[in-house]
Protein backbone atom coordinates (compact mmCIF):
# COMPACT_ATOMS: atom_id res chain seq x y z
CA UNK A 1 0.00 0.00 0.00
CA UNK A 2 1.40 3.54 -1.01
CA UNK A 3 1.15 5.88 2.11
CA UNK A 4 2.43 9.44 1.91
CA UNK A 5 3.38 10.74 5.34
CA UNK A 6 3.83 14.59 5.29
CA UNK A 7 6.57 15.61 7.62
CA UNK A 8 8.16 12.77 7.08
CA UNK A 9 11.46 13.73 8.13
CA UNK A 10 10.70 15.12 11.12
CA UNK A 11 10.99 13.86 14.50
CA UNK A 12 7.39 11.48 14.29
CA UNK A 13 7.47 11.57 10.75
CA UNK A 14 10.69 9.90 10.11
CA UNK A 15 9.75 7.07 12.66
CA UNK A 16 6.08 6.48 11.35
CA UNK A 17 7.72 5.98 7.68
CA UNK A 18 10.72 3.82 9.06
CA UNK A 19 7.79 1.60 10.64
CA UNK A 20 5.50 1.26 7.60
CA UNK A 21 8.61 0.49 5.39
CA UNK A 22 9.30 -2.50 8.15
CA UNK A 23 5.94 -3.48 7.14
CA UNK A 24 6.48 -3.65 3.45
CA UNK A 25 4.49 -0.15 2.44
CA UNK A 26 5.50 2.19 0.03
CA UNK A 27 6.16 5.12 1.62
CA UNK A 28 7.02 8.44 0.49
CA UNK A 29 8.27 10.77 3.55
CA UNK A 30 7.33 13.95 1.96
CA UNK A 31 8.55 17.37 3.08
CA UNK A 32 9.80 20.77 1.49
CA UNK A 33 13.35 19.61 2.02
CA UNK A 34 12.67 16.73 -0.56
CA UNK A 35 10.60 18.84 -3.08
CA UNK A 36 7.27 18.42 -1.48
CA UNK A 37 5.29 21.53 -0.05
CA UNK A 38 2.08 21.62 1.07
CA UNK A 39 2.06 25.71 1.28
CA UNK A 40 3.42 26.11 -2.16
CA UNK A 41 1.44 22.86 -3.32
CA UNK A 42 5.24 21.97 -5.32
CA UNK A 43 5.03 18.19 -6.06
CA UNK A 44 2.24 17.35 -3.83
CA UNK A 45 -0.02 15.76 -6.82
CA UNK A 46 2.78 13.98 -7.79
CA UNK A 47 3.79 12.50 -4.02
CA UNK A 48 -0.20 11.65 -3.93
CA UNK A 49 -0.70 9.57 -7.02
CA UNK A 50 -2.13 6.46 -6.37
CA UNK A 51 -1.57 6.76 -2.56
CA UNK A 52 -4.00 4.87 -0.18
CA UNK A 53 -3.30 6.76 2.86
CA UNK A 54 -1.63 9.99 4.41
CA UNK A 55 -0.38 10.71 7.18
CA UNK A 56 -0.32 14.47 8.23
CA UNK A 57 2.57 14.94 10.92
CA UNK A 58 3.89 18.56 9.43
CA UNK A 59 3.99 21.20 12.24
CA UNK A 60 4.35 25.00 12.06
CA UNK A 61 7.70 26.66 11.05
CA UNK A 62 6.34 29.74 13.49
CA UNK A 63 4.24 29.54 16.45
CA UNK A 64 3.15 33.28 16.35
CA UNK A 65 -0.75 33.48 16.33
CA UNK A 66 -1.55 34.57 12.57
CA UNK A 67 1.26 32.57 11.33
CA UNK A 68 0.71 29.04 12.85
CA UNK A 69 -3.37 29.50 11.72
CA UNK A 70 -2.24 30.56 7.96
CA UNK A 71 0.18 27.53 8.06
CA UNK A 72 -2.41 24.88 9.02
CA UNK A 73 -5.11 26.30 7.15
CA UNK A 74 -3.16 26.68 4.22
CA UNK A 75 -1.54 23.25 4.28
CA UNK A 76 -4.74 21.65 5.05
CA UNK A 77 -6.74 23.09 2.08
CA UNK A 78 -4.25 22.30 -0.14
CA UNK A 79 -3.76 19.03 0.92
CA UNK A 80 -6.88 17.47 1.58
CA UNK A 81 -7.57 18.95 -2.13
CA UNK A 82 -4.89 16.93 -3.40
CA UNK A 83 -5.97 14.02 -1.86
CA UNK A 84 -9.51 14.38 -3.16
CA UNK A 85 -8.33 14.71 -6.59
CA UNK A 86 -5.84 11.70 -5.82
CA UNK A 87 -8.74 9.22 -4.26
CA UNK A 88 -7.10 9.10 -1.34
CA UNK A 89 -9.20 6.67 0.74
CA UNK A 90 -7.91 7.85 4.31
CA UNK A 91 -6.42 11.13 5.95
CA UNK A 92 -4.88 10.69 9.53
CA UNK A 93 -3.52 13.50 11.04
CA UNK A 94 -1.68 14.27 14.53
CA UNK A 95 -3.19 17.30 16.19
CA UNK A 96 -3.32 18.06 20.12
CA UNK A 97 -5.14 16.73 23.30
CA UNK A 98 -6.79 19.98 24.54
CA UNK A 99 -6.87 21.78 21.35
CA UNK A 100 -10.58 22.01 21.94
CA UNK A 101 -10.56 23.59 25.12
CA UNK A 102 -7.27 25.95 25.39
CA UNK A 103 -8.98 28.81 23.05
CA UNK A 104 -6.35 31.17 24.63
CA UNK A 105 -3.75 29.54 22.89
CA UNK A 106 -2.60 30.98 19.47
CA UNK A 107 -1.68 27.10 18.51
CA UNK A 108 -4.45 25.15 19.92
CA UNK A 109 -6.79 27.56 17.73
CA UNK A 110 -4.70 27.01 14.68
CA UNK A 111 -5.01 22.84 15.32
CA UNK A 112 -8.23 23.01 15.69
CA UNK A 113 -8.99 24.71 12.46
CA UNK A 114 -6.84 22.10 10.63
CA UNK A 115 -9.34 19.76 12.66
CA UNK A 116 -12.69 21.65 11.35
CA UNK A 117 -11.12 21.30 7.63
CA UNK A 118 -10.98 17.78 7.78
CA UNK A 119 -13.53 17.15 8.95
CA UNK A 120 -15.82 19.02 6.48
CA UNK A 121 -13.57 17.26 4.01
CA UNK A 122 -15.18 14.16 2.27
CA UNK A 123 -12.00 11.88 3.11
CA UNK A 124 -12.55 9.43 5.33
CA UNK A 125 -10.01 10.52 8.39
CA UNK A 126 -8.86 9.55 11.85
CA UNK A 127 -7.55 12.33 13.90
CA UNK A 128 -5.23 11.45 16.39
CA UNK A 129 -4.70 14.02 19.18
CA UNK A 130 -1.87 13.35 21.48
CA UNK A 131 -0.39 14.99 24.67
CA UNK A 132 2.48 16.54 25.06
CA UNK A 133 6.18 14.22 23.86
CA UNK A 134 8.95 13.81 26.31
CA UNK A 135 11.06 14.83 23.63
CA UNK A 136 9.93 18.69 24.18
CA UNK A 137 9.83 18.69 28.24
CA UNK A 138 13.41 20.86 27.60
CA UNK A 139 12.02 23.52 25.46
CA UNK A 140 9.06 23.82 27.42
CA UNK A 141 10.91 24.88 30.03
CA UNK A 142 13.37 27.18 28.21
CA UNK A 143 10.49 29.08 27.05
CA UNK A 144 9.23 29.43 31.17
CA UNK A 145 12.46 31.18 32.13
CA UNK A 146 11.32 33.97 34.28
CA UNK A 147 14.62 35.83 35.02
CA UNK A 148 17.54 33.18 36.32
CA UNK A 149 13.83 30.91 37.30
CA UNK A 150 11.56 28.63 35.49
CA UNK A 151 7.90 29.69 36.22
CA UNK A 152 5.80 26.32 35.77
CA UNK A 153 2.26 25.29 35.95
CA UNK A 154 1.73 22.22 38.31
CA UNK A 155 -1.48 21.32 36.31
CA UNK A 156 -0.95 17.62 35.27
CA UNK A 157 0.17 16.29 32.10
CA UNK A 158 0.18 12.84 30.54
CA UNK A 159 3.26 13.23 28.19
CA UNK A 160 4.35 10.13 25.68
CA UNK A 161 7.26 9.23 23.93
CA UNK A 162 7.36 10.21 20.61
CA UNK A 163 8.35 6.06 19.81
CA UNK A 164 4.21 5.49 21.58
CA UNK A 165 3.03 8.58 18.75
CA UNK A 166 4.53 7.20 15.96
CA UNK A 167 3.56 3.58 16.77
CA UNK A 168 0.41 4.12 17.34
CA UNK A 169 0.09 6.33 14.18
CA UNK A 170 1.49 3.78 12.49
CA UNK A 171 -0.91 0.94 13.32
CA UNK A 172 -3.56 3.76 12.74
CA UNK A 173 -2.44 4.25 9.12
CA UNK A 174 -3.09 0.67 8.38
CA UNK A 175 -6.66 0.55 10.22
CA UNK A 176 -9.94 1.74 8.77
CA UNK A 177 -10.74 5.56 8.99
CA UNK A 178 -12.30 6.31 12.63
CA UNK A 179 -14.03 9.01 11.21
CA UNK A 180 -13.34 10.60 14.59
CA UNK A 181 -10.87 12.01 16.80
CA UNK A 182 -8.81 9.32 18.91
CA UNK A 183 -7.00 10.50 22.01
CA UNK A 184 -3.33 9.29 22.58
CA UNK A 185 -1.16 10.08 25.75
CA UNK A 186 1.52 8.35 28.05
CA UNK A 187 1.07 5.84 30.77
CA UNK A 188 1.32 8.03 33.94
CA UNK A 189 0.12 11.39 34.63
CA UNK A 190 3.02 13.70 35.62
CA UNK A 191 2.42 17.76 37.08
CA UNK A 192 4.02 19.98 34.30
CA UNK A 193 6.41 21.85 36.93
CA UNK A 194 7.65 17.99 38.43
CA UNK A 195 8.52 16.77 34.58
CA UNK A 196 10.60 19.88 33.87
CA UNK A 197 12.57 19.32 37.91
CA UNK A 198 13.05 15.77 36.76
CA UNK A 199 14.30 16.40 33.30
CA UNK A 200 16.70 19.14 34.56
CA UNK A 201 17.92 16.77 37.30
CA UNK A 202 18.81 13.96 35.07
CA UNK A 203 20.38 16.65 32.76
CA UNK A 204 22.41 17.92 36.02
CA UNK A 205 20.71 21.66 35.20
CA UNK A 206 20.68 23.36 38.22
CA UNK A 207 17.99 26.14 37.34
CA UNK A 208 15.06 26.33 39.85
CA UNK A 209 11.29 25.24 38.88
CA UNK A 210 8.66 27.36 40.63
CA UNK A 211 5.31 26.14 40.55
CA UNK A 212 2.99 29.11 39.85
CA UNK A 213 -0.88 28.27 39.01
CA UNK A 214 -0.88 31.33 37.08
CA UNK A 215 2.29 30.64 35.00
CA UNK A 216 0.74 30.48 30.81
CA UNK A 217 1.49 27.67 28.74
CA UNK A 218 2.25 28.88 25.10
CA UNK A 219 -0.27 31.94 26.28
CA UNK A 220 -2.92 30.21 28.30
CA UNK A 221 -3.79 29.15 31.83
CA UNK A 222 -3.55 25.57 32.32
CA UNK A 223 -5.65 23.42 35.19
CA UNK A 224 -5.99 19.60 35.66
CA UNK A 225 -8.04 18.85 32.91
CA UNK A 226 -6.16 21.36 29.96
CA UNK A 227 -3.82 18.64 28.81
CA UNK A 228 -4.83 15.43 30.02
CA UNK A 229 -6.98 12.95 28.14
CA UNK A 230 -11.16 13.98 27.99
CA UNK A 231 -12.20 10.53 26.90
CA UNK A 232 -12.76 7.35 28.70
CA UNK A 233 -10.33 4.94 27.38
CA UNK A 234 -7.51 6.82 25.46
CA UNK A 235 -4.88 5.24 23.70
CA UNK A 236 -1.65 4.35 25.96
CA UNK A 237 1.95 4.21 24.90
CA UNK A 238 3.85 1.69 27.26
CA UNK A 239 7.18 4.08 27.70
CA UNK A 240 7.39 5.55 31.36
CA UNK A 241 8.98 8.97 31.50
CA UNK A 242 11.82 7.82 34.39
CA UNK A 243 12.66 4.53 31.66
CA UNK A 244 12.86 7.52 28.43
CA UNK A 245 14.94 10.01 30.84
CA UNK A 246 17.13 6.85 31.56
CA UNK A 247 18.05 6.17 27.91
CA UNK A 248 18.34 9.16 26.47
CA UNK A 249 20.52 9.64 29.17
CA UNK A 250 22.69 6.44 28.15
CA UNK A 251 21.80 7.56 24.45
CA UNK A 252 24.08 10.61 24.19
CA UNK A 253 26.58 9.62 26.96
CA UNK A 254 27.33 6.85 24.77
CA UNK A 255 27.09 9.11 21.87
CA UNK A 256 30.22 11.00 23.14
Amino acid sequence: MKIVVIGGTGLIGSKVAALLRAKSHDVIAASPSNGVNTITREGLAEALSNAAVVVDVANAPSFEDRAVLEFFETAGRNLLAAEAAAGVGHHVALSVVGADRLADSGYMRAKLAQEKLICAAKIPYTIVRSTQFFEFIGAIAQSAMDGDKIRLSPALLQPIASDDVAAALAGIATAMPANGIVELAGPEKIPLDELARRYLAANDDRRQVIADVHARYFGTELDDRSLTPGSAAPLLGTIRFEDWLHRDLIKHTTAR
